[in-house]
């Protein structure tokens, strides 16, 4: 095949109008001398997967093609270790003659191409795939077996005291490494384990919603859960009372935190594992979704030298990982930092976590207390539950200390009448809080299947309400990437409150919330709905995922 061009992939996307020279330069100094331009540039959102594919389709020659519902030629799996497959994202797709088409995301990697040559004695024909099919078809291929027959025979009559065995050969630590697999491959954060009256579901939680991925049959439950309890170092035998663990795996080399939690059901012990993957959550403020305008005052409070930062939202709704986003940004060598969580989700270098354990007493106000005598400059509170917590985190405040914390409000401003309801005094809220961020998910559109829709009457009418012009939206059409959800991928929508000066004197003087929200409007305060209206401008959600999330 007649290759057009030998220009590199960087000065291939700037003739093709993709990134700018100066992108360019900037990401050839920015990116890890380690990592490939094409993966920096991704991971930055300048271009996607799919418009490299096809601008090397395009100026090299190579096929590109999707995986999903591809025919694959199952007696070439066995031409290349299994292991060589997963290190270096390749999979053989079929055989022509003396000729093998192997799927990879850079046919340019000629060292790759090289050695699958040497291996397998075929003349290797490269088919532009973009990343995240192959890792998909490879768990696919090469991971994923039906080990359910062998499972329910082998456990039929098995001990429990076997399972704590690590045989590769053991059907239930095949099935489980499977599932831990696929949940990081697919960026899931959550895996269920659900036990129902006849089966057993095992969801994901991808984006936010849930799907079922598998079923098995009733008799594989309890070797399952077993297995899972013994990984996450819990009871075995009690199966009545709730109980919280945690498995560490290593999975595509690098290590991931499992959090396990089990709770009795009617029909059995129901598993939720969180998946805390370090490598796929970011601790950089600047990639959380916030606009300019919010970042600015965000930062202008965190940066306060003493005061109260409070997150609000729902579960799942992303406050954690901005609080360690700003710890993150805070962390220096000269200041010490301190937390007390429930459960520590991420270790933080530099930073002492402590976990919050009721059956020694260890609660958030008690150690809250036990930090005021460790001389700490920031505080991180896991969450505000009640008036003792409240009132020491708000006089740790207002003693020099800078407090962050959670607490569970529908926006910025529902704050500070929550804290009046857990019994803070108001002259206290009002020196000691420096401003509330109240915050949401919504998942973003696929970027490989985006396409430009003009906006419905109804959501002209509502982008008028807030004075946004709107001319089109985007959405996503569907496509293998997203699983045909046309949604791939999350941000967050924010409503930030800053306290100053005339917003603290309001609250001083106990004016009602409504008349609080009027004077935050005059300064610019903006809604988390309406905050949710501008991503949708920018073409980075749909309405309806705004609706899902916020109220107008």
């Amino acid at each position: 095949m007649v290759k057009k061009t030998k220009l590199r992939l960087g000065e291939l996307l700037v003739q093709a109008g993709l990134i700018s020279e100066e992108q360019l330069n900037e990401a050839l100094e920015k990116k890890d001398s380690s990592q490939k331009l094409g993966d920096y540039l991704t991971e930055q959102n300048l271009i996607t997967d799919v418009q490299v594919a096809e601008l090397l389709e395009e100026q090299l020659g190579y096929p590109h093609i999707r995986l999903h519902n591809y025919p694959f030629d199952q007696t070439l799996l066995k031409l290349i270790p299994k292991e060589y497959v997963q290190e270096k994202n390749i999979v053989p797709l079929k055989r022509e003659k003396n000729k093998l088409f192997l799927a990879i995301s850079d046919p340019l990697d000629y060292f790759t191409l090289n050695d699958v040559r040497l291996m397998t004695g075929f003349e290797v024909e490269p088919v532009i795939v973009v990343k995240d099919e192959i890792r998909q078809a490879i768990l696919t291929l090469y991971e994923q077996e039906d080990f359910t027959e062998e499972l329910e025979e082998q456990f039929r009559e098995e001990a429990v005291h076997d399972l704590t065995m690590e045989e590769a050969s053991s059907p239930i630590v095949k099935i489980l490494n499977q599932l831990f697999q696929q949940a990081v491959v697919q960026k899931a954060s959550d895996i269920h384990i659900d036990p129902q009256e006849m089966k057993v579901l095992i969801r994901l939680r991808i984006d936010g919603a849930l799907r079922t991925e598998q079923t098995f049959s009733k008799g594989v439950q309890a070797s399952m859960i077993t297995r899972v309890k013994i990984l996450a170092g819990l009871d075995i035998t009690e199966q009545k009372i709730p109980q919280d663990g945690r498995i560490k795996m290593k999975i595509e080399g690098r290590k991931v935190d499992f959090r396990v939690s089990t709770l009795p059901t009617i029909f059995g012990e129901k598993v939720v594992i969180r998946v805390l993957d370090t490598a796929a959550t970011s601790n950089n403020l600047e990639e959380l979704g916030f606009s300019e305008k919010n970042y600015e005052k965000f930062i202008k409070m965190i940066e306060e030298p003493f005061g109260i930062v409070l997150l609000t939202g729902p579960t799942g709704s992303g406050k954690t990982s901005t609080m360690y986003a700003a710890l993150t940004r805070l962390n220096d060598e000269s200041i010490n930092i301190i937390t007390v969580e429930d459960p520590v989700e991420y270790q933080l270098d530099g930073i002492n976590q402590i976990q919050v354990n009721p059956k020694v007493d260890l609660t958030f106000a008690n150690g809250l207390r036990a930090i005021l005598r460790q001389d700490p400059d920031i505080i991180m509170l896991g969450e505000i539950r009640d008036q003792e917590t409240a009132n020491m985190a708000v006089r740790a405040s207002i003693t020099g200390h800078l407090v962050l914390s959670t607490l569970h409000t529908n926006d910025s401003i529902g704050a500070i009448d929550r804290l009046k309801n857990i019994g803070v005094e108001q002259f206290l809220i009002g020196s000691s809080i420096n401003g509330v961020v109240a915050q949401r998910l919504v998942r973003t559109v696929c970027r490989e299947c985006v396409r430009v829709v003009e906006p419905t009457v109804r959501e002209k009418a509502i982008f008028n309400r807030y004075n946004i012009e709107i001319d089109s939206i985007k959405r996503g059409a569907g496509c293998p990437s997203c699983n045909q959800t046309g949604y791939r991928g999350r941000t967050a929508i924010h409503e930030v409150l800053y306290i100053d000066d005339e917003i603290r004197e309001a609250i001083l003087n106990e004016k009602t919330s409504v008349e609080i929200e009027q004077l935050a409007r005059e300064k610019g305060f903006t809604y988390l709905f309406e905050d949710g209206l501008h991503k949708v401008k920018q073409g980075l959600t749909t309405t309806e995922e705004v609706f899902r999330v916020a109220q107008e």
